[in-house]
């Protein structure tokens, strides 16, 4: 990477969101020449903040497992379940690629951008309380959930780098344990609601969102972008110039390939070896649970050793746990499965958006180049579950699956070594 010697943005001590337009012209220093907070009680109120909306959103997508459950039982009993999960696949494949706007949209008008989408994203829950039928349980809570939770939460990831440089894992891992926390919180309260009360769907459906208005509210009064906002074109073509950017992005794809087949496939694993469905369905919340400690200790890491080798360390664990799936067969070593994967993979993610934010001269730029990394990575999540579907009806059986699905997530660990090559400390080198 090469460091730019453009005079530096003059930065504001009051509200960044209203420096006047006059200082966009003024290009800005490479990350390297300006000094970053590192720390502070905004700094750390971002992060905080950052926590509560993907606690509402990430977090909250994870429980789909819940819902195809219900739905089957219930509103869509006569449908397959293949067509059920295209909601929920909708949803997630879209909670990613939204990423290709919200980044962006950061960029350009700061944490403005957060609030009103805030209101789209609890209007589509609500809706989807209120559906009765197929297609209208596509648009609201897979369409307009989907693309509302991508906007919301990358628009919100992009907020903290601008405050962490040499501590910018941990921040973005302590931002990234809201997800894993919503998703053991969720899934709790939605099964206990629908399963074990009488306040039916609708309602069950509206609380959950009730939880999460006090959580969007704090997160809208404390993300705040540092930087003056950028007025150059919305996405950035010229990234994709970057060796080091492209590859990373390919490395993004491959790992969201293989990443997700046990978060769709271990409940169903661990039934066919036993488990009572109340215990298989409680693997999700384990690894859920286990990512807690998997995004903030490599972030720990990243910023001591590099954060593209905390990125090659959990790619490649990742990988080695998938070849090991099949192997677990007892309750015990499904459920250790569960947490170690859970602990392996839960860096990916957050491990991916921190090291594509060293690719950005322009610190204003941040949010568009992991917006962009991510939205064309979504890709993979919208083809790994049913390439590996297929291939369990084929061939009846897990091995083939975790083959697949670990050497996409190999695949992905060998590009991030590839991609320190295009890094001036090179493969060897602490970066």
């Amino acid at each position: 990477m090469s460091v730019s010697s453009q005079t530096s943005i003059p930065l504001s001590k009051g509200d960044p969101e209203k420096v006047p337009v006059a200082t966009e012209a003024i290009p800005a220093k490479s990350q390297d020449d300006i000094e970053f907070p590192e720390g502070g009680l905004q700094a750390w109120l971002v992060a905080i903040g950052n926590a509560c909306i993907l606690f509402c959103t990430s977090g909250y997508s994870n429980t789909f497992g819940v819902f195809q459950a219900y739905y089957t039982l219930h509103q869509f009993s006569d449908k397959s379940a293949d067509a059920v999960s295209w909601i929920g696949s909708t949803q997630v494949f879209l909670g990613l690629f939204a990423a290709i706007l919200g980044g962006p949209l950061f960029d350009r008008h700061g944490a403005w951008v957060i609030r009103p989408t805030a209101v789209v994203y609890l209007f589509a829950i609500m809706m989807t309380s209120l559906c009765t039928q197929y297609w209208q349980f596509m648009l609201a809570q897979g369409i307009l959930h989907g693309t509302a939770s991508g906007i919301l939460m990358f628009s919100a990831m992009a907020s903290t780098p601008q405050y962490f440089r040499k501590r910018r894992g941990v921040a973005m891992g302590l931002a990234m344990t809201g997800s894993s926390i919503g998703a053991i919180i969720y899934p709790i309260v939605l099964s206990k609601l629908l399963n074990d009360s009488s306040l039916g769907f609708g309602w069950s459906v509206r609380i959950t969102g009730f939880i999460m208005v006090p959580a969007l509210l704090f997160a809208s009064a404390t993300v705040k972008a540092r930087l003056p906002p950028r007025r150059t074109s919305f996405l950035l073509p010229a990234a994709f110039t970057d060796k080091l950017y492209v590859t990373l992005v390919a490395s993004m794809f491959f790992l969201f390939i293989g990443m997700f087949v046990p978060l769709f496939y271990l409940p169903t694993y661990g039934i066919l070896h036993g488990m009572t469905e109340t215990l298989a369905s409680y693997l999700i919340a384990m690894i859920n649970g286990a990512s807690v400690f998997g995004r903030v200790i490599p972030g720990i890491m990243g910023d001591k050793v590099g954060q593209l080798n905390a990125l090659l360390f959990a790619g490649a664990s990742t990988g080695v746990m998938i070849f090991c799936w099949p192997a677990a067969t007892t309750q015990s070593g499904i459920i250790g499965f569960a947490v170690v994967f859970g602990f392996c993979s839960g860096a990916i993610i957050s491990g991916g958006a921190v090291a594509m934010t060293l690719c950005p001269k322009d610190v204003r730029d941040m949010g568009t180049y992991i917006g962009m990394g991510t939205g064309l990575a979504s890709f993979a999540a919208l083809m790994g579950p049913p390439v590996n579907g297929a291939l369990l009806d084929r061939y009846g059986g897990f091995e083939q699956v975790s083959i697949f699905s670990g050497v996409m997530c190999m695949t992905g660990a060998l590009l991030v070594l590839l991609a320190k090559a295009f890094t001036s400390q090179g493969m060897l080198g602490k970066v």
